[in-house]
């Protein structure tokens, strides 16, 4: 059964990429591809692997074009966060590695706090601090048989 899962994004220009999230605090494993084709980004306490891959190599092992992420978005990758500071302080070097905000820090249905951004490639990100207490129950009504 599978073990692991790997996640593949085309980016214009590998060094461009490792330089803004390595300015944003995640690292990358050297054991995989990290020279001017690709890259492995390591997210999370799991290092889940997001590689990272120059838009030509991608096309390959995609067997088709690269979507034009102005006109839509493929997919959104969520990272958590462990407090409303620290995704205020990840917007904060968003900003100042030369990303973009899409949607500013602040809360959301009053028990999550968090941003998106755009990477200088174009893909989305969000971040957000889940307040697990504050989360809404949802009653769950049993039928009666």
């Amino acid at each position: 059964m599978t073990k692991e899962l790997w996640i593949n994004l085309p980016v214009k220009d590998i060094n461009r990429s490792k330089a803004f999230f390595t300015s944003l605090g995640f690292s990358f494993n050297p054991q995989y591809c990290n020279g001017d084709d690709g890259a492995c980004l390591n997210i999370g306490e799991k290092n889940v692997a997001v590689m990272l891959f120059k838009e030509e190599l991608f096309k390959e092992f995609a067997g088709t074009h690269v979507a034009e992420l102005k006109q839509g978005v493929e997919v959104l990758f969520s990272i958590d966060a462990e407090s409303p500071q620290e995704v205020d302080a990840l917007a904060e070097k968003v900003l100042s590695a030369g990303g973009t905000l899409y949607g500013e820090p602040g809360y959301k249905h009053g028990w999550m706090y968090g941003c998106g951004f755009i990477d200088p490639d174009g893909h989305r990100w969000s971040v957000l601090h889940m307040d697990m207490s504050k989360m809404p129950q949802r009653q769950v009504q049993q039928e009666q048989v």
